[in-house]
């Protein structure tokens, strides 16, 4: 978190919500004066709703925004120190640069004091002379590098170009804070990389606080000081670019933050975890035999010719695929049925045998993020189906009741006779992420959604199906999808375990 002192914006448990969708879920976020920050995550995941939050555009339906430690929550953009550059620049074509630049100059208004008839000292408002704005237009397209182009038409402009004038407009007022909602995606990958450099320099030289929204990893790592990665709403984390890359809290931030190479794996003793078929030394102390994700980065891999008279057990893999990438050869590297990605600037060939290794500080293990899909707003229908998502699903109820039985007339009976009538009654469902079959189009499994979310993990994808109801069923395939792909899910009665919420009594049909 930003020291309270230097901290110049901060936002508290802000939520938004859209159509009964919430896009932003009570996230809170502390910037301090002339960071680069940058919120970084995938299309919908709520990163520009904040932007637009932190500029006025849109009112939190919960929460609150400081700005210097006064609340500005509610008040209207044009009254917030807060210029915004978008990406679609909105310049004005009818005008030269400089009068795009100058456009909000003209209008704007200033403070200034005068004497009054009565020898009083007043405040009056008026506007900027000439000379004034001359002065800041030309600072303005210093900065950007566009003092030799202030007579140019709008249209004669390049991509670059346009969007240097967008920023010169924004900052000629002189805010405290400088919003870029992905600026740089109207540009060509190679402008993009120049005006990455060109980003932070700017920023450099003005000294303001820049907070930065993009879905682009290289453009997070390359210009902040400090990133916020979010998800579905929420954030993951927060670090440094380092911090980010080299710890990622989760499987999430791993994969999308750079490649990553993410397993299954198995704490194997003190500072041992098992993966890949193999034991590694780590650096990370968890429990013996807990269940963990690890995360090791394909630059951090070790490749060595496998000597044949090797007599200690190593990890031991086939060369599938490679690629020269310039700096380095790119290497699929296969383990069995796990493959893991590797760069390495020594040339091998596929189908060389090698053996692999990873120093323990370049093992970064963490806690798995789930095992199993939990539902504990399920409840039982009057056909005994398992209402997850609002959708029904085939159950075994028995479960709720040792050794019980299902009757004609559909009530759950115990062995010494007593009936329940289960309709209504609230459950917690389990699933495994192995049991969840992901079917190609609607209305062809059991619920229906969005795949929101794909993470490869060496062997498997796993899988985040979003419902309209926003339920999430996670799952565990072989099968490479789409984000963005509707689709149905599936599940067997016999894997979906039930947890009856309260006593069983109460459901008891009395004679």
């Amino acid at each position: 978190m930003a020291n309270e002192k230097n901290c110049i914006i901060s936002l508290q448990g802000v939520s938004k919500v859209f159509d009964g969708t919430t896009v932003v879920d009570e996230i809170s976020l502390d910037i301090t004066k002339g960071e680069f920050v940058t919120i970084l995550g995938p299309s919908g995941c709520g990163k520009s709703t904040t932007l637009r939050m932190l500029g006025g555009f849109e009112m939190p339906d919960k929460g609150t925004i400081l700005l210097n430690g006064q609340d500005i929550t509610k008040i209207p953009p044009y009254l917030r120190p807060i210029n915004t550059v978008f990406q679609r620049y909105a310049l004005f074509p009818y005008l030269d640069v400089y009068d795009n630049v100058a456009f909000g100059l003209k209008l704007k208004k200033i403070p200034y004091e005068k004497v009054d008839r009565k020898g009083n000292k007043v405040t009056k408002m008026r506007h900027l002379t000439a000379s004034e704005i001359d002065k800041k237009v030309a600072r303005a397209l210093k900065i950007v590098d566009l003092e030799e182009l202030e007579n140019r038409d709008i249209s004669t402009l390049s991509g670059g170009q346009q969007q240097r004038v967008a920023i010169a407009r924004a900052i000629v007022n002189e805010p405290e804070i400088l919003l870029l909602d992905e600026p740089l995606g109207a540009l060509d990958l190679k402008m993009r990389k120049e005006m990455q450099l060109e980003l932070k320099e700017m920023h450099k030289k003005l000294g303001i606080t820049f907070i930065y929204v993009t879905h682009d990893q290289e453009e997070a790592l390359t210009m902040s000081d400090t990133i916020v990665v979010m998800k579905s709403g929420e954030i993951q984390q927060i670090g440094t670019p380092k911090e980010i890359y080299n710890e990622p809290v989760n499987a999430y931030v791993a994969n999308f933050i750079g490649e990553s190479n993410i397993y299954n794996a198995t704490m194997a003793g003190k500072y041992k975890v098992r993966f890949l078929n193999h034991v590694f030394e780590c650096v990370d102390d968890f429990p013996t035999n807990e269940k963990v994700d690890v995360v090791i980065r394909p630059e951090d891999v070790i490749l060595k010719k496998h000597k044949k008279d090797e007599t200690e057990k190593v990890c031991q893999g086939v060369i599938a695929n490679k690629i020269f990438k310039g700096v380095h050869f790119e290497y699929v590297v296969m383990v069995g049925k796990n493959e893991i990605i590797v760069q390495d600037t020594k040339e091998r060939e596929v189908e060389d045998i090698v053996t692999i290794d990873v120093d323990p500080d370049n093992i970064h293990i963490m806690k798995k993020d789930v095992t199993v899909n939990t539902y504990s707003d399920a409840w039982i229908n009057k056909e005994n189906k398992v209402m997850i998502s609002e959708d029904p699903f085939d159950c075994d109820i028995t479960q709720l009741l040792p050794d019980s039985h299902i009757d004609e007339e559909g009530y759950l009976v115990s062995k010494d006779g007593k009936k329940y009538d289960l309709n209504d009654a609230d459950v917690i469902a389990s699933v495994g992420l192995n049991d969840i079959e992901i079917i190609d189009g609607y209305d062809n499994g059991q619920s229906n959604g969005e795949i929101v979310s794909i993470i490869y993990k060496g062997d498997h994808y796993q899988v985040m199906v979003r419902t309209e109801e926003e339920e999430d069923f996670i799952v565990d395939t072989l099968y490479s999808w789409n984000e963005n792909d509707m689709v149905s899910v599936s599940i067997k009665a016999k894997d979906i375990k039930l947890v009856l919420k309260g006593d069983i009594s109460k459901y008891e049909i009395k004679d």
